[in-house]
Order: structure tokens, then sequence, then C-alpha cells
């Protein structure tokens, strides 16, 4: 780690020595400006590390001494340095693994009912009011993009963004199927009922950063459609717009004119094909270990919600809690806590660091 270390301190003063030379060139000054602060914190608590090796050493020669005094006395920093040096290595390991460059982003999320009938649109619809009030408790906006109800209380699906700081890396573990163990109100005899949602999470995703030719995109307008079949709109406000390379399809009726639903699906649409690409990229750096929302069959899951038992389980990281109302009200602090400290665990493995 220290070899990392020197080598990241080297390109830090190359940076510097490099500022000094460029005042007249203001692009490149942002560039290494850019560049150095990315890695100024690992240079300051490298520092610090090799400080306290340096200390740790000395020390531990002042033990084997003739003073006895002094060989008191470094004892005690040695038990003091111990957990330090620890810690550091823990930090910097941490600094030295690659960025994930969406983590910073608004979060652009999708829930779709699965298996279940109407009981899996509840479910839906729960976890739709769980991550808004996650939101909430941080700070951070929440938008409505695109919604299909049920008609008892659930979604069909739902398209939502959260605006905040940070939003993708809190929130970009919750991808896949999640699983409902409760028994519906419908149910007269009390049996328990097994549902799914799926779940998708995407980075939003600026115009200028992934640019889609307009001849890809073919665009379809129709009439909002409301409850029942009623038309919510007598003018054609609705956008269906699909990706002619990849087929992918974004619908929008929420909004009540065509160019306001028109921006919101290639809002959605940018998302989606910057996901693939990002996909692409990691396969081909990390050989992939993203996984995929599944088809919402009831054997494929991440996470199950067992309301008789007021449990949350999350299959990935074998984290198990029974404050289920909690949880469901947005407390999900500590499970987002568990499942980055495994991701950035199985990173560390991965690079080797």
């Amino acid at each position: 780690m220290l070899d990392k270390i020197a080598g990241i301190e080297t390109r830090f003063h190359e940076i510097e020595k490099e500022l000094a030379d460029s005042s007249g060139n203001y692009q490149r000054v942002v560039e290494l400006s850019k560049e150095r602060a990315e890695i100024e914190d690992i240079v300051s608590k490298g520092a610090e590390y090799r400080q306290a090796l340096k200390s740790y050493r000395e020390a531990k020669e002042l033990v084997n001494g003739d003073d006895t005094e002094l060989a008191h006395l470094a004892e005690a920093e040695i038990e003091e340095l111990g957990p330090k040096i620890e810690k550091l290595e823990g930090e910097i390991k941490g600094m030295l693994l690659p960025k994930d460059p969406r983590d910073n982003r608004n979060v652009i999320m999708e829930i779709r009912a699965g298996a279940g009938g109407d009981e899996a649109g509840i479910f839906a619809a729960d976890l739709y009011r769980m991550y808004t009030r996650y939101a909430e408790r941080h700070g951070w906006k929440t938008e409505l993009l695109t919604s299909s109800a049920t008609g008892v209380g659930g979604l069909k699906e739902v398209t939502f963004l959260i605006k905040g700081k940070g939003a993708f890396s809190r929130l970009k573990h919750e991808s896949g199927v999640h699983r409902v163990q409760r028994v519906p109100t419908t149910e007269a005899q009390g049996r328990i009922h097994t549902s799914t949602a799926t779940v998708a999470v995407l980075a939003e995703v600026d115009e200028v950063e992934i640019k889609i030719p307009e001849n890809d995109i073919k665009m379809d307008v129709y009439r909002s459609a409301g409850a029942g079949g009623q038309n919510v709109q007598k003018n054609a406000t609705a956008v269906r717009l699909t990706h002619l390379p990849t087929g992918i399809v974004v619908q929008c009726q929420d909004e009540r004119s065509q160019l306001q639903n028109r921006q919101r699906a290639m809002a959605i649409m940018r998302a989606r094909l910057y996901e693939i690409e990002e996909e692409k990229r990691k396969a081909e750096i990390e050989k992939t270990r993203r996984s995929q929302v599944g088809t919402g069959e009831r054997s494929e899951k991440i996470r199950t919600y067992n309301f008789p038992q007021s449990r949350l389980s999350d299959h990935r990281i074998g984290f198990t809690a029974h404050n289920l109302p909690a949880l469901l009200d947005g407390d999900l602090d500590e499970l987002f806590d568990e499942l980055a400290t495994q991701d950035e665990a199985e990173r560390l493995a991965a690079a080797g660091v």
C-alpha cells in the first residue's frame, strides 16, 4: 500500500509543478485543479500514516532498549498507535478504490408490481412511500415522473426523481426484486400471501453527457387516460418514446402538456441508456458483478419484508431487523450502511488493495 501512496504523492507533486507553469492556460488549470482535489486527501492521509508507522518502529526500538522508563512510555505509545495505524489503513484503502462517477448524482427510481396481483401493486405503493420517506429524512426532494395506479390503493408502476447530494451512492444497492409476505386485507382465512415488486435505480444524466440522435427516437402521442379509462385530457398530451436501437420504451402522461411529458420521458430514457453504457464499462473493468432487476418471479429476491414477524431480511448480506414499521417509514440508514460496507469489502478484494 505504501507503494501506491508513493505513486500518488509523486503525481501530486507533478501536478503542483505543472500548475505553477500553466497559469496562462485556464482550461488546463481547471483540469489539474480537479485532479489535485481528487488525490489531495489521500496524500494528506498517507503522510499521517507514514508518520504513524515511523513512530511505531521507533517505539518498538525503545521497548527493547536499556532505559526502563523510556521502555514503559514506548509500550504505552505502541498501544495507542496500533489502533490508529489500523484505522488509517482502512481509510486509505477506501480512498484508493475507484470512485463510482454516479455517486453524487440525483436518482431516478422505477418500481413495478411483480407477481401477486393486487397485493403486488399495494406492495409497490408501500415501497414508493418508503423511499420518499427516506428522502424526506435526508432533506432530499422527490418529484413524481410517471405512475399507473391499480385502483385498489396500489401501483402498477411508478417512476420518480430523488434530488439530493449523494442520493445515488445511498440508493444504488436497491435494484432488484423485493418480496413481501403478509395477510392481505381481502384474505378471509388469514393465509399469508407472497408477492413481489421490482426496483430499478438509475442515475440522472445531463443532456450533454449522453447524446441521443433524433433518428434513434420514435415518438407516439396519445390521450392521457385516467381511472376507468376516462380521458384526463381532450388533447393528445401523453408521450411514448421508443429508442429504436435498443427497443427501450418510456411513457409519460402525468404532465398537462406534450412538451413536459416529452422532457420527462427523455430524462428517463437518458438515464436508462447511461445505465447500459455504465454496465458495459463495469463489465470490462470488473468482469461485471452488478445484479439485474430480474423477472419479478417469487424465487428471485434481494430482500424479504415479512409482516407477521415484523422482519426485514436482506439476503445479499445476511442482514435481519425486526422493526419493519420503522423501516417502511424510511428508517433505512443502518441497512444502507451495511450494504455500503459489504460493497466496499468486495471491491477491495477485487482490487487487491
